[in-house]
């Protein structure tokens, strides 16, 4: 079994060691080795979707004001593809990798062994309180592990909700649920992991990477920043719109990889401004406050900050609030200084900045001046315009003449880099953020050849020099 640590809590009187010794204590069994185990929680997070989809939408709606297909969509269905997706992939990621043996190791077999890391903490984040906190815990209980999930307690519905079912479906030796604030998630984090994963934002994130360096426990940062979108004049300016609409406003633009400015080149901003004005109408009506389709923002502070953003700038479009949702309209704002607050901060609501630039080229050379983003969006006709900004930007994702998308594709791994984040997950990405690679090499007794062994001659050097 595991040499275990002592495990320690900080002075605040709030202490979660026995929950965590509870936890390491069943992953010592080897319950959780068991492909079947993995396989029949994987099913039981699935029955507890599919039982609870009233509730869970109700609590999604009620926290911030998803409407019911956004919600299916991004949390509940995302989660339930997610873990169909997994099922199917499981024995094979399972498996021992094997690869090549150099002639020297012969004969012998070398793989690459996946095997659990222990007992994890995943905390998850506010803006889509259920997908981000249970898409990590898929890919660890794939993984054969114990956790402990931290929902966010700016979701209160949902957070309670999740803290209320969990216990009810799953094995509760092997998981558990702590709500709370800071005090929690300190107490939490003074605690020895195997491994933290954590969604939010880059100042916590920081705080997470300093708790974790204590117990040099690994950790995976899903962060965020200021991802830009690129349109160029040759682009298919009605699609270009309706798909930048639906990425920048889905969850009131409380996503961490929703497009945070646009940057065009000069002359062309107006068309681009009308036509996504155009696709905001057609979209949310000509009072978006009053649309059953557009979200709230979280609480009444994050109003206040994002209500900031729009002093002194040229708002061009929305700008709106509804203090008793609380919600802001879309609102478009051309031109704002780079060193304003508006784009120096990640804006994580429904404002979008318009940056116009001489060249693609000089809007490259803006992007690169700045911390590496989450994602970076692109629209073109011209392929050659497209691969320029690929190669020559760095971020944790690239999606061209689209936005967010890519999100729904397991075989891609999401993840940043830089201030965005590290490490990554979904589908064998996920698998392996919480498996440990193991390598093993096989030998037999068989050739057991004396050139290798002391003493050393000439002979036995031009012998060795053969088989390296």
């Amino acid at each position: 079994m595991p040499n275990r640590p002592s495990l320690h809590a900080v002075e605040t009187g709030v202490c979660f060691v026995d929950v965590v010794h509870k936890l390491n204590d069943s992953f010592d069994t080897g319950k959780t080795q068991s492909l079947e185990w993995r396989k029949s929680q994987l099913k039981a997070l699935e029955t507890l979707l599919k039982d609870n989809q009233h509730d869970i939408l109700q609590a999604l709606k009620n926290d911030l004001g998803k409407c019911k297909t956004e919600a299916m969509v991004a949390e509940q269905g995302f989660l339930l593809s997610d873990i169909k997706h997994t099922l199917k992939h499981l024995d094979k990621w399972a498996k021992p990798r094997k690869v090549s043996t150099p002639m020297v190791a012969w004969p012998g077999k070398s793989f690459r062994k996946p095997e659990a890391l222990g007992t994890v903490l995943i905390i998850g984040a506010w803006n889509y309180p259920l997908q981000l906190l249970l898409a990590p815990y898929i890919a660890a209980i794939a993984a054969g592990n114990c956790a402990v999930l931290k929902p966010s307690e700016l979701a209160e519905e949902t957070s309670s909700l999740v803290a209320k079912l969990i216990p009810q479906y799953m094995d509760n030796s092997c998981v558990a649920v702590i709500e709370g604030g800071k005090d929690e998630a300190t107490a939490l984090l003074a605690c020895k992991w195997d491994h933290i994963f954590y969604t939010g934002g880059e100042v916590v994130g920081k705080i997470v990477m300093s708790a974790a360096a204590k117990h040099l426990t690994p950790v995976t940062l899903e962060l965020g920043g200021k991802s830009p979108c690129f349109v160029d004049k040759n682009t298919n300016l009605a699609v270009t719109a309706r798909r930048l609409v639906w990425g920048k406003w889905m969850n009131a633009g409380q996503t961490c990889i929703a497009p945070d400015y646009v940057i065009v080149e000069k002359g062309f901003e107006q068309k681009l401004i009308d036509a996504v004005k155009k696709e905001l109408k057609k979209q949310y009506g000509k009072a978006p406050l009053s649309s059953r389709d557009y979200g709230n923002i979280i609480n009444h502070r994050h109003l206040k900050r994002l209500e900031s953003y729009l002093e002194n700038v040229n708002v061009v479009y929305g700008g709106e609030l509804d203090e008793a949702r609380p919600a802001m309209a879309p609102t478009l704002v051309l031109e704002p200084s780079l060193d304003s607050p508006l784009m120096k901060e990640e804006i994580f609501g429904p404002i979008l900045p318009i940056i116009t630039v001489d060249t693609m080229d000089a809007g490259i050379k803006l992007v690169n001046s700045r911390p590496k983003p989450l994602a970076l969006y692109a629209f073109s006709d011209k392929d050659s315009v497209l691969d320029n900004i690929i190669s020559k930007t760095s971020s944790g994702s690239v999606c061209t003449n689209d936005t967010m998308l890519f999100m729904t594709n397991p075989e891609l791994p999401f993840g940043g880099v830089g201030n965005s984040g590290m490490g990554s997950y979904h589908g064998q990405a996920g698998f392996d953020t919480f498996s440990h690679i193991k390598t093993v090499m096989k030998r037999s007794f068989a050739l057991d050849v004396f050139f290798r062994y002391a003493p050393f001659s000439k002979f036995k050097l031009s012998l060795l020099k053969k088989f390296l």
